[in-house]
């Protein structure tokens, strides 16, 4: 099989010739760029740039060549711009290594070494990243004193929101002249040069949107208190979320193989909210999203959520969602064994490889050899699996440690020969 081949076997619940695998297509199965920083130094591959293409969680872009080099099956669509050296500004990670950001973002360093950045006007603060820190923390949230009257300025609300002032590929060109034409000629390019799966990351956020305008503690009030205009606000983010699916099926919807939604909807403890709030406010906009993906497009849709979220995974399965990512498995109720028997024939994961959090930074490379080969084992019989660490390799995995987990897939793909 090639690589889409391997990729679209595994969602339709077959075995491929070999268990696939991702890093980097989406920003929560990727890499921190001082990760990647130290392991390109680590396997000899110095000469590449380390380019920090989503600069909200400091993620790298992985070369492609490094993607082949690790038998990678699929690619986020996003890579086939900011392809120029112009397109990228030098600049010094946390650890003192040198990276790039793309040219459009120029984040203003503090006197305390901090960086924040601000609106146009310069009259707000978006967003800071501490001194030593690794990613940037938003700092500004529209509606936390109540929600408005009316929603005329959402938009402009919307794009001050550090996620989408911030945007990574192919979105921060999105208010580019031909932007749509644009990404259906790059897509196709890219499907014609590589056998790689291709993957459209979309947003579509409900729940984490009314986390950005009201702030965390509020709208998780909200919906107990206050479901009335939560439901007024989720109205007017569907109707944004509808024009831009519409534009993404008609530009990319018949090339690309899966598009990517995300909504964080648990905690380690468990669910954000009850199922029954679930049910009530999310799972019939999270179905009418997934229905018009597959009325108007090839795609396969895939979620993130972090967190303890099997309790609502019958209703987000129901609502038409078939491949959720990170898969979580150091939550409660995400045991691997548990969620493959259960939910295993019913959806895809995308994830719950190996823990990057408490194993893959800190365990030995023969200690992840064998966690990554008992986990292969419980997640592969039957396809629906696509390895990838629990979210992003953090930036403080040894580089020996990521090499040990890819030969360990390798390990046990080549015994399934």
């Amino acid at each position: 099989m090639n690589s889409r081949e391997r990729i679209l076997t595994a969602i339709s619940h077959r075995e491929p010739d070999r268990v696939p695998l991702d890093l980097g297509a989406t920003p929560s199965s990727g890499i921190s760029a001082i990760a990647y920083s130290n392991l390109m130094k680590h396997i000899g591959r110095e000469e590449l740039p380390v380019q920090i293409y989503d600069v909200v969680q400091q993620l790298a872009q992985p070369d492609m060549s490094v993607l082949n080099q690790f038998g990678v099956d699929v690619l986020d669509i996003g890579r086939t711009f900011n392809e120029r050296p112009e397109d990228w500004n030098p600049v010094t990670m946390a650890n003192g290594a040198g990276a790039f950001y793309p040219a459009w973002f120029k984040p203003v360093r503090m006197d305390d070494g901090s960086y924040q950045t601000y609106d146009d006007d310069g009259l707000r603060m978006l967003s800071r990243m501490p001194v030593g820190a690794t990613f940037f923390d938003q700092t500004y949230f529209p509606y936390v004193d109540g929600f408005p009257d009316n929603y005329d300025t959402l938009d402009a609300e919307m794009g001050r929101i550090m996620w989408a002032r911030h945007a990574h590929s192919p979105w921060d060109h999105a208010g580019d002249p031909g932007f749509w034409e644009k990404l259906r000629e790059n897509t196709l390019k890219l499907r014609q040069s590589t056998d790689k799966a291709l993957l459209v990351v979309c947003g579509c956020n409900l729940f984490e949107w009314g986390t950005f305008l009201r702030r965390m503690d509020n709208f998780l009030m909200d919906l107990l208190c206050d479901p009335y205009n939560v439901e007024k606000l989720l109205d007017q983010l569907m109707i944004r979320h509808l024009a831009t699916l519409e534009k993404v099926c008609a530009a990319v919807g018949d090339i690309v193989d899966i598009i990517r939604f995300g909504d964080d909807l648990g905690m380690t403890t468990g669910p954000f909210m009850e199922a029954e709030t679930y049910r009530e406010l999310f799972k019939p906009r999270h179905k009418i999203l997934c229905d018009y993906v597959k009325s108007h497009s090839k795609m396969h849709t895939f979620i993130h959520s972090c967190g303890s979220i099997s309790l609502l995974m019958p209703d987000m399965i129901e609502a038409g969602i078939e491949i959720f990512n990170p898969v979580q498995t150091n939550a409660w109720r995400m045991d691997p064994v548990f969620l493959k028997k259960e939910f295993g024939n019913d959806c895809t994961f995308w994830g719950g490889g190996i823990e990057t959090a408490g194993v893959l930074n800190s365990k030995s490379p023969e200690e992840i050899r064998e966690k990554v080969l008992e986990r292969m084992e419980i997640m592969s019989p039957g396809g629906g699996f696509v390895f990838n660490t629990v979210h992003n390799i953090l930036p403080d995995v040894p580089p020996e440690n990521v090499v040990a987990m890819f030969d360990a897939v390798n390990e046990y793909n080549d015994k399934k020969k």
